[in-house]
C-alpha cells in the first residue's frame, strides 16, 4: 500500500449530528479524508492546532511524557484502511533500536503526532473512496472540498450511522 504524507487541513463540525469531523489532506494533491472523531479527540487537536496548553496535562500529554521519558519516539503515524466502516490507524514508535506497531485509533494517532511533531501518512486509496465506494450498500466518500462540504451541510443522521469511527 502506498502512503502519502499528509496534514491535518482542519475540523469541522457536522451540524445534522453535532459530531466533529477531521479534515486530512495529502501533500501535493487536491483531495481530501474527512474522518468523524469524538469530542474529547477534536478538542486535544484543536488544542494543538491553536498551540494552546491545558494548565494540568491532559491524556495525550500524559502519552507524550511517558514515550518520552521510556526515551521512545514516535517515527510517524498511518491512517491504514477503512473496514467495515471502520478507520484503522498506527502508531510506529522506536525505543532502544526496536520498532514497535501500536494499533490505535485515527483520531488518537493524529493528536499523538501533532503532540510530538511526528509525519502523518494515509494509505493512497482512502483519498479514492469517492471513486469506488466501500461497498455497495454504503454512499461513496467525499474526497474533494466541495463535495465534502456540501454532504456536511446535507447529511441525514440515519447516513451517518453508516460510518463508524
Amino acid at each position: 500500500m502506498k502512503m502519502l504524507e499528509a496534514t491535518v487541513e482542519g475540523l469541522a463540525l457536522d451540524m445534522t449530528t453535532n459530531s466533529p469531523v477531521v479534515i486530512l489532506s495529502p501533500i501535493g494533491l487536491d483531495k481530501v479524508l474527512p474522518i468523524w472523531i469524538g469530542h474529547a479527540e477534536a478538542w486535544g487537536i484543536a488544542m494543538e492546532l491553536s498551540g494552546v496548553s491545558p494548565k494540568r496535562p491532559m491524556t495525550y500529554d500524559l502519552i507524550k511524557q511517558v514515550i518520552g521519558t521510556l526515551k521512545a519516539r514516535v517515527d510517524r503515524v498511518e491512517v491504514t484502511e477503512l473496514k467495515d466502516q471502520t478507520f484503522y490507524a498506527v502508531i510506529h514508535l522506536s525505543c532502544d533500536g526496536e520498532k514497535y506497531e501500536i494499533d490505535a485509533r485515527p483520531s488518537d494517532s493524529i493528536v499523538v503526532a501533532l503532540k510530538v511533531g511526528a509525519k502523518i501518512y494515509v494509505n493512497e486509496g482512502l483519498f479514492h473512496l469517492s471513486e469506488i465506494g466501500e461497498s455497495p450498500e454504503v454512499p461513496p466518500m467525499p474526497t474533494d472540498r466541495e463535495s465534502l462540504r456540501d454532504r456536511l451541510k446535507r447529511i441525514n443522521p440515519e447516513d451517518f450511522g453508516k460510518y463508524q469511527l
